[in-house]
């Protein structure tokens, strides 16, 4: 379950920030998290993102248009701010529990996606300043909740996919700086304890777990593929 935030608020601040970083970046830069992609590639691919959320809210469906139409020396950034707008305008136009398509848990509701594009923004402006040698840091509770999205939505969503077989043993996370914990898979738990922060990015392979001091066995539940 989501922590009480104000999700609409958090996602208007996000990508405001997003698309600043966008403003004076380096867009040909590589995204070292992201293998392949340019910061321009990664602009496209959040505001696809908010594009198929809108949709998702709007017309109950995951099938939607997609804009990619910008020219990437020139207009990335106000690219993104156009269809970052539209989602916060179809978020705030309608109420949390409004019915929508979601590919979470129930209830299925705009909620949902008030929720997932605050996250979807904070770990791709991390990844959008890493394109630029700069640092974005992940405030705790909103990291936490992070991690908490990844136990209920996206780790049983990849076994439901077949993207990954259910974990060996249960990987139980305890959040240093928060005093809390949350548990993957079921059996015998294997412990990781790290902050909120450290602890999202190794479950979005931000952060190399052999980089830590952790239990060899935590090293390989954390390399598999536990979010998308």
């Amino acid at each position: 379950m989501s922590m009480e935030h104000d999700w609409l608020s958090l996602l208007r601040t996000a990508t405001d920030r997003f698309a600043t970083v966008l403003d004076d970046a380096e867009l040909a830069a590589p995204v070292p998290s992201c293998p392949g992609w340019t910061l321009a590639d990664l602009a496209e691919h959040v505001g696809g993102v908010h594009q198929w959320a809108a949709h998702a809210v709007v017309h109950g469906t995951p099938d939607g248009p997609f804009d990619g139409t910008f020219e990437p020396a020139t207009g990335v950034a106000e690219w993104y701010r156009r269809h970052a707008a539209h989602l916060v305008d179809v978020l705030a136009e309608r109420s949390p529990d409004t019915p929508a398509w979601t590919f979470g848990p129930e209830p299925h509701t705009a909620l949902f996606w008030r929720r997932r594009q605050v996250h979807e923004v904070e770990v791709h402006t991390w990844d959008a300043l890493a394109s630029q040698g700069r640092r974005h840091e992940l405030e705790s509770e909103l990291a936490w909740d992070g991690v908490a999205e990844v136990a209920t939505v996206f780790y049983p969503r990849q076994v439901r996919l077949a993207r990954t077989a259910p974990l060996p043993r249960a990987l139980r996370l305890v959040a240093t700086d928060r005093l809390d914990s949350v548990v993957l898979g079921g059996g015998d738990p294997v412990e990781v304890s790290a902050t909120a922060e450290t602890l999202l990015l190794l479950l979005w392979h931000r952060a190399d777990p052999a980089s830590y001091d952790l239990a060899p066995e935590a090293v390989g539940l954390l390399g598999l593929a536990l979010t998308p």
